[in-house]
């Protein structure tokens, strides 16, 4: 990295960065979507070097996740400090919806949910003045186009943070910067100087996103939009542009009064595709005549920056490519998908073992309903990590004999039913290792009305397999990806290639990342069979 900053400053498929300072230490929190635990949470003293310290939704705190089409779930957190506290507030589509968790640590234990019972809409964000009242500013149809129509606008109420209650009515303070403009999003309010200023997510989180900013002398006053808005965007610069997506920030000012901004983004993989989804970035901010300048100079998100001004962090250990499963635990990194019943997974005596639940990955896509309602069996046993680079492979050991509609491997998880798999399955009763290209249809969101979607399966390639062993490999090159396997990672065959575009389609988009990982299926049907993994590898 040598003197400059290199972005993504925390790559792979962590989206909707919030960002707060507690004297020299920065904590990032990030959006988790339907994987559990939830919330990633950053450290950093630098801006450059980070290390994942937590999970803020855990188990053990009572979160709920359902696994479904990867785009549902919790998104949009903001991360403040406030006192002796951290406030975490976020919107969970799978459960209650708006909820406020504290912690005194932001490595944790962090509260169970304060459900915002009064708080509507999404992409809540909680402000704390200089006199240490708190304020929601929340998103909804709350603006009044004298036509006789409600817009979507931003709201915001005086807020109790004892007792998690709205104090009086919400107050529409802004409508969005562009007229018409899609899906105003994501608001962050700070106090600088004179005024109040508000920042947001406009035009959508795929090419068109873009950062907004509007500002007031009056905290409940309507804002007045930034003439030069939008602050950051790359959608002038084209569908070929290899940092696309650009939006959803919030800043940082550093004890040294500097000023930053953490963004989304996404990196082009082969001309048109997101593999990695949002990832991460940062770019230093300037103030002139009373508004932000993002990027000063060259006015785009660029790949290197000068580093900030501050002591450099030792660099954190890396995510260890070879997990063996030794230790009674498994690391911050790791995800289920949906939250799992306690004996989906189990870490003991040198082997991860997923049980054979009857739902499966590639289960059938539903409707995302949004009413808190839980289901029983909403997870998959899907022991995954985020891809993290756009040239990765991922090996494994598996032991596994399967019966009946049985199965057992690696996958790679994108999107609305877009998968790969490489699994140990039965056939008219032998065994077969086999590749299984997944791919979907659907009609439109899962949370739009009339969301009807279709999951088709193609076998690519398979062969006879008579050991209860095997080592599977699946390597990403870019969009070429090749297949392997063998009885040992020293004899590895090509059992084929596919072409990776084939999961990440534009109409998959970008809300969420790649997922690399090992899954176990009954096919249907609970078993007490489990898929034994020895190891797991991901370089």
């Amino acid at each position: 990295m040598g003197n400059m900053l290199r972005n993504p400053v925390i790559p792979g498929f962590y989206p909707d960065p919030s960002i707060c300072r507690d004297g020299e230490d920065f904590y990032l929190a990030c959006s988790s979507f339907e994987l559990s635990p939830g919330i990633p949470i950053f450290h950093s003293r630098d801006l450059v070097h980070w290390q994942q310290i937590a999970n803020a939704m855990t188990p053990e705190n009572g979160f709920y996740m359902e696994r479904n089409c990867c785009v549902g779930g919790v998104m949009a957190p903001t991360i403040r400090k406030h006192g002796e506290l951290f406030y975490i507030i976020n919107t969970n589509f799978a459960d209650r919806g708006n909820y406020i968790v504290t912690a005194s640590d932001p490595r944790g234990p962090w509260s169970e949910p304060h459900w915002l019972d009064d708080v509507p809409g999404i992409d809540a964000s909680i402000f704390f003045d200089d006199d240490g009242q708190a304020y929601v500013i929340g998103t909804g149809e709350c603006w009044d186009n004298g036509a006789g129509k409600m817009e979507r606008g931003f709201w915001l109420a005086k807020y109790d943070v004892e007792n998690f209650r709205m104090l009086g009515r919400p107050v529409t303070i802004f409508n969005s910067a562009l007229r018409n403009a899609a899906s105003p999003e994501a608001p962050h309010i700070y106090h600088v100087g004179e005024y109040y200023y508000l920042l947001f997510a406009e035009g959508g989180t795929e090419h068109f996103h873009a950062v907004m900013a509007a500002r007031s002398r009056e905290l409940f006053g309507f804002y007045e939009g930034c003439p030069a808005n939008p602050l950051m965007t790359h959608r002038h610069m084209g569908y070929t542009c290899p940092i696309t997506n650009v939006g959803h920030a919030d800043l940082v000012q550093t004890g040294n009064g500097d000023w930053y901004a953490v963004l989304l983004a996404s990196r082009l993989i082969g001309g048109n595709h997101k593999n990695l989804g949002r990832e991460t970035f940062l770019c230093p901010v300037v103030w002139e005549d009373g508004w932000p300048l993002f990027s000063p100079r060259s006015g785009r998100l660029d790949w290197e920056y000068p580093l900030p001004a501050l002591p450099e962090t030792p660099a954190a250990a890396p995510e260890p490519a070879l997990d063996d499963f030794d230790a009674a635990e498994l690391g911050l990194y790791w995800t289920v998908w949906g939250t799992p019943e306690p004996d989906v997974y189990c870490i003991g005596g040198s082997v991860a073992s997923l049980k054979c639940v009857r739902q499966a990955p590639d289960d059938e896509l539903r409707p995302m309903s949004m009413d808190g309602t839980r289901g029983d069996g909403r997870f998959a046993a899907f022991l995954a990590r985020r891809q993290r680079a756009p040239e990765t492979t991922v090996t494994a050991k598996l032991r596994f004999v399967p019966a009946g509609a049985e199965r057992a491997g690696l996958a790679v998880v994108q999107a609305m039913n877009h998968q790969l798999h490489l699994e140990l399955a039965e056939k008219e009763g032998g065994r077969v290792l086999r590749a299984v290209l997944v791919t979907a249809e659907f009609s439109c969101p899962p949370y739009f009305p009339g969301f009807a979607s279709e999951t088709r399966r193609q076998v690519l390639s398979e062969r006879p397999w008579d050991a209860p062993e095997a080592v599977l490999q699946i390597e990403l090159r870019g969009q070429d990806w090749t297949l392997r396997c063998g009885t040992d990672r020293e004899h590895l065959e090509t059992l084929c290639h596919t072409d990776g575009r084939l999961l990440n389609p534009e109409a998959v988009g970008c809300m969420c990342g790649t997922m690399l990982g090992m899954f176990a299926t009954g096919g249907g049907t609970d078993s007490a069979n489990r898929a034994d993994f020895d190891w797991f590898e991901m370089t």
